[in-house]
């Protein structure tokens, strides 16, 4: 039995194959293409959707990681590699990722495959730090993707085969400054705060009045610099301060969805207590130290991109539904900011996008998430791929100026469609 992260997906596979190497994804799809049966590859299980899930064969890359080179600019590593375990290698080598997800559980592969993100109006998504990608397509040959083909394979669902290896573009390393403070929303939803920024984002709970703000800029490493990196001993502190005012917050979270399901009339009043026990204060560290979360609660979650220019809108407005419709909603809603992207079917195609993450507890009603699909879908809103959503190909279709060349490559790439599930039926057609 596979479950993903939240347990909300479960799947029974006919079986599970775990190769050790490109030669073991190979045999893998051509027994399983012999034999007539499908193949879905899966990571860390960190998405909430229904992409890794199959009755057929299911393809633990787990064990296909490491690091294959670093060159310049450049890292090649292997398809299973989580992003921890890729942040700590490129921190050793005074490197890093232009831009780092929430979380760093997921694998390589996966977070390309889904169109993860982090929070910068000027750096894109792990997706678009791709350079190259080597794969196995379905009918079990492995090739580099060709040049042309890049765009389509960046955010592919896992669709066009399985990715083996990928090549990024990575930054010299550098410290960040990460401060965060409670703020009216409106001062959170104004473009100089989300775009005045190296990395912004805010979350916002339903009934409370203040956002909590959290931003960071790069530190220069100039001595002279009026940024004067913080001792060792003070930026240990600041360090554990933060983590632990995020600590506390988390805990209020979790305890708030506990007993806001208990005694739901008290949500208002517990996320504006979650709010105030959020401290303001600041940490200057790697940023694969001081940006990425550890949740200490599971979650259902759904997250959409709508159109930059309209992200204000969308907030208030879905907002005001939640407390129009009285929901029972113990998370905070989190609201991000990226540009355009070139993957044909990222989120973010050809638009500056601003990211709106809804979370409902675990085994909670789903109406917020349903609510939020409404709401945020008339605003041009996508959804992110790895998050709950109910697309089918029709909304493709309207949404991505592409998707049928998407369709095209799938066709040459797969026709005998051996990398699909009922998921990707929906989405992508048989």
């Amino acid at each position: 039995m596979w479950t993903n992260w939240s347990g909300g997906q479960r799947s029974a596979p006919h079986a599970t194959v775990r190769p050790l190497d490109e030669a073991g994804v190979r045999a893998a799809v051509r027994r399983a293409a012999a034999s007539g049966r499908r193949v879905r590859p899966f990571g860390a299980g960190h998405s909430f959707s229904p992409l890794a899930v199959t009755d057929d064969v299911a393809l633990d890359l787990s064990a296909l990681t490491g690091v294959v080179g670093v060159a310049g600019r450049r890292v090649r590593v292997r398809a299973g590699t989580t992003l921890a375990e890729l942040n700590a290698v490129l921190a050793d080598r005074d490197l890093a990722l232009g831009t780092l997800a929430d979380v760093d559980t997921p694998t390589v592969a996966g977070a390309i495959a889904t169109g993860t993100h982090g929070s910068s109006p000027k750096v894109g998504s792990l997706s678009a730090q791709v350079t190259a990608l080597r794969m196995v397509d379905g009918h079990g040959q492995a090739a580099e993707v060709p040049a042309a083909e890049l765009d389509a394979a960046r955010t592919a669902l896992g669709a066009l085969g399985v990715i083996t290896e990928v090549e990024l573009t990575v930054v010299p390393a550098r410290r960040l400054r990460v401060s965060q403070a409670r703020v009216p929303l409106a001062e959170a939803l104004a473009g100089g705060y989300l775009d005045g920024h190296d990395w912004a984002e805010f979350s916002v709970f339903p009934y409370a009045e203040e956002a909590l703000a959290r931003w960071a800029d790069a530190v220069s490493p100039d001595p002279a610099s009026d940024a004067q990196p913080e001792p060792d001993g003070a930026r240990s502190a600041s360090l554990r301060n933060l983590v632990e005012s995020r600590l506390v917050r988390a805990a209020a979270v979790g305890g708030g969805v506990a007993l806001g399901r208990s005694v739901p009339r008290l949500v208002p009043a517990i996320n504006r207590v979650a709010t105030a026990l959020t401290s303001t204060g600041a940490v200057t560290d790697l940023p694969h130290r001081v940006l990425v979360a550890r949740p200490v609660v599971r979650w259902e979650e759904c997250e959409w991109a709508v159109p930059r220019e309209r992200l204000a809108d969308a907030v208030g407005e879905l907002l005001a539904a939640i407390t129009e419709r009285e929901l029972d909603v113990a998370f905070p809603v989190d609201v991000r900011v990226g540009p355009a992207e070139t993957g044909w079917l990222h989120p973010a195609h050809q638009r500056a996008t601003g990211w709106i993450a809804v979370h409902t507890a675990v085994g909670a009603d789903p109406e917020p998430l349903r609510l939020a699909a409404e709401v945020l879908g008339g605003h041009q809103g996508r959804p992110h791929w790895g998050k709950r959503h109910r697309w089918t190909a029709s909304q493709l279709a309207e949404a991505y100026p592409r998707y049928a060349e998407f369709l095209t490559v799938r066709d040459r790439r797969d026709p005998n469609r051996v990398f699909t599930n009922p998921h990707l039926d929906a989405l992508l057609g048989h």
